[in-house]
């Protein structure tokens, strides 16, 4: 259970980091294209190393904590992307034991994939008048390249916290 609790403190932590250390560190013609999510790149471990519902309920909570803290054009926008990816990347990548690049794979489509479907929200609700192609190249593949290297620094340590867990609860559970 400490292991649970450790996991969800973790994507709280990099929940705050996300939006204030990452920015600081960003050079200032860069803070307008990328908007980093760590925490999905973290969904996305917990749905392919853990479970894809878990994943999803994460996904759920930490965006709509997302939707309420950082962005306020429409309510429940990240929640959705966030969950949607999450789960359907645990759904479609059916591997316990992902190796590095099957994972990596994972981490640039779920990537593209919440960046699209938000696109495509705003895109049918009039709040983005841009090109998909212009967004894909401005915003969603900047998004890509920073999850993609946050996700090769920290594969590694997540997926041994994520066995952990999975360890003790398989030792509970006996």
């Amino acid at each position: 259970m400490a292991r649970k609790q450790i996991l969800i403190l973790l994507l709280f932590l990099l929940f705050i980091l996300q939006g204030t250390v990452f920015f600081w560190l960003t050079p200032s013609s860069l803070q307008l294209q990328i908007y980093p999510n760590f925490v999905l790149v973290m969904l996305f471990f917990v749905s392919i190393y853990y479970h894809r519902h878990t994943a999803l309920v994460l996904g759920l909570v930490f965006g709509m904590l997302h939707d309420i803290v950082y962005y306020g054009e429409m309510i429940g926008m990240y929640s959705f992307a966030m969950g949607l990816s999450a789960y359907l990347m645990g759904l479609v990548f059916k591997s316990p034991r992902a190796p590095l690049p099957m994972m990596m794979t994972i981490v640039i489509l779920g990537s593209l994939l919440f960046d699209s479907t938000l696109f495509g929200v705003y895109k049918v609700f009039r709040l983005s008048s841009s090109s998909y192609n212009w967004a894909l190249l401005h915003h969603m593949l900047p998004n890509i390249l920073v999850h993609f290297a946050f996700a090769l620094a920290v594969y590694v340590p997540v997926r041994k916290q994520i066995e952990l867990v999975m360890k003790n609860q398989r030792r509970k559970a006996t």
